[in-house]
Order: structure tokens, then C-alpha cells, then sequence
């Protein structure tokens, strides 16, 4: 997949999650008001909040999917990971929101008796928000987009806020108003797992935070299975929005030539990138095999 490709994938997916969410978002606040449900519409208020978390997104991968220029030697992938930063915000926001006013409607008792159109808002926005997580979920993990995994996620979050809601709602329509706001404080417990979860994905990339462990193995037997590269003496990667970086340094024969030595290097190189494209560059340094050399860094 060509680089212009990913990023347009991933731009179709998120206008796709935004025009959805902003339909549920109208029905549930029309549902919550109309149909008597404090519950219901509150969830349309957390849909007008995922607006500025998709919005966001947007403009990220937007910036992201500029190619690196002078000020930005890298490239602009960072940009993804700072959206799903402000997404994991958004997340833990609405949690503690959620929690906060659960909380103070047990503690003032007054509950509410909701009309069927409460409940049907609640079941609906359950299937799409669900089926709108998997959708993006599989395309982010296809492109291993940070910022769509975040997005993905917050869709899972809104789908089982839903279900306490759906769970809660059900509960007044009978008579047990109590369950509307117990189900709600349960539920935001799980969304402000969600949103540590994906604020410290985010966190780990901006960091520079290594890359798994069997990714930097296989990189290292692919690249010692080049001809002439006789030991990779050090590797490592980090994570720029939907691509790689890798450092690598090879040991190779010390008599051999500056030439044959760049064009092994060359060769690892088109093999990584053919092998992983999700890789956006690989930086290579020579060391001389068998051979003392001090490793200069001040990291």
C-alpha cells in the first residue's frame, strides 16, 4: 500500500465515524429529551464531546500525511499520536463526567421514568456504535494508526456506555430508577480504564518508547540473513504515526570497500521495506566485525 493510500484509508474511516456519530448524537439528544431520560441524553452530550475528539483526528492525519520537509526531518507522524493523546482526554473526561453525575443522582434520589424511545435510542446506538469500533479497528490495525486505534476505541467506549444506559433505562421504565444511575457509575469505571489505556499508547510513542520485542527479533534475523552482514550489533525502532523508524548498526568485513559495504547496507534496507510497510525509514551505521569500537552516545 502505497503511502497516499494508507492515509486516505484512514481519512475515509474517520469521515465515516464522524457522520455517524453526529446522526446519534441528534438521536440521542432527541430521544433523551423527548422520551424523559436523563441517561439517554446525557450520552448524546458524550457524542457532542467525541466531536471534538474526531474533529481533531481529522486534522491530524491531515498534518500527518505531509512528508517530512526541513523543520521536520521525521516526517509529521507524531501528529497522530498527539490526537490520540487529546482522544484518551476526551475519553477520561467523560468517564469522571459520567461518574460525577451517576453519583449525584444516587445521593439526591430523584430518578426519572423514561419512555420507549429512550430504550430504543439506547439499543441502537449499542449495534452501530459496536459495529463502527470493528470497522475501524480492523483498518487501524491494518495501517497501525495510532490515532484510529484511538478513535476505534472511543467507539467501544460509547458502545458500552450505551449498554448502561440501554441496561439502566430498562430498569426506570419498570420502576427501578435506581438502576439508571448504578449502571451508569459501573460503566464509567470501564471507560476510564479505556481512556489510561489508549493515553498511555499514546504517551509511549511520544516518548520514543521501544518497539515490541518480536518485531526488533525479526527485524535483526532478517537483516543478518543479508549476505556479508556478519552481525547486527545494535537495533532499535520507535513509532512516527502510522510508521517505523529503525537504527541499525551491521557488522560487516573490515576490508571490505565503502562501496560494497553501502550496497549491502542498501540491500538490508530494501528488504526491510519490502518485508514491513509499515517501516518509513531504516538508518544504518557500519561497524567493522571482530573487531573494539566504543559506541559514542550521550542518551
Amino acid at each position: 500500500m502505497q503511502r497516499n493510500e494508507r492515509f486516505d484509508s484512514a481519512d475515509r474511516i474517520i469521515k465515516i465515524g464522524f457522520w455517524v456519530n453526529a446522526a446519534l448524537m441528534i438521536l440521542k439528544l432527541s430521544a433523551g429529551y423527548w422520551g424523559r431520560s436523563d441517561a439517554v441524553f446525557a450520552d448524546g452530550i458524550e457524542s457532542a464531546c467525541d466531536f471534538i475528539a474526531i474533529f481533531a483526528t481529522m486534522m491530524a492525519l491531515k498534518l500527518g500525511r505531509q512528508p517530512f520537509d526541513a523543520n521536520h526531518p521525521y516526517g509529521h507522524g507524531r501528529a497522530e499520536s498527539l490526537a490520540a493523546l487529546l482522544v484518551s482526554l476526551v475519553i477520561c473526561t467523560t468517564g469522571g463526567w459520567i461518574l460525577y453525575s451517576a453519583a449525584s443522582t444516587i445521593i439526591a434520589g430523584e430518578f426519572t421514568s423514561p419512555g420507549a424511545v429512550a430504550v430504543a435510542a439506547a439499543f441502537v446506538t449499542i449495534i452501530i456504535k459496536e459495529w463502527l469500533y470493528r470497522f475501524s479497528t480492523r483498518t487501524g490495525k491494518k495501517l497501525e494508526s495510532p490515532a484510529l486505534l484511538a478513535i476505534a476505541k472511543d467507539h467501544r467506549k460509547d458502545a458500552v456506555t450505551s449498554v448502561a444506559t440501554l441496561i439502566g433505562v430498562i430498569g426506570a421504565f419498570f420502576g427501578f430508577g435506581i438502576m439508571d444511575p448504578i449502571a451508569a457509575g459501573l460503566t464509567s469505571l470501564f471507560i476510564l480504564h479505556i481512556g489510561y489505556q489508549t493515553f498511555r499508547e499514546a504517551a509511549h510513542d511520544l516518548m520514543d518508547g521501544t518497539a515490541p520485542a518480536d518485531f526488533i527479533e525479526a527485524l535483526q534475523i532478517l537483516a543478518e540473513s543479508v549476505e556479508h552482514v556478519e552481525h547486527v550489533h545494535e537495533m532499535r525502532a520507535r513509532r512516527s504515526g502510522q510508521y517505523m523508524i529503525v537504527d541499525l548498526k551491521l557488522e560487516m568485513d573490515p576490508d571490505m570497500t565503502v562501496k560494497q559495504s553501502h550496497d549491502v547496507a542498501t540491500c538490508v534496507k530494501k528488504r526491510i521495506f519490502d518485508t514491513y510497510p509499515g517501516v518509513g525509514d531504516v538508518m544504518i551505521h557500519i561497524n567493522p566485525h571482530d573487531e573494539e569500537h566504543e559506541d559514542l552516545i550521550r542518551l
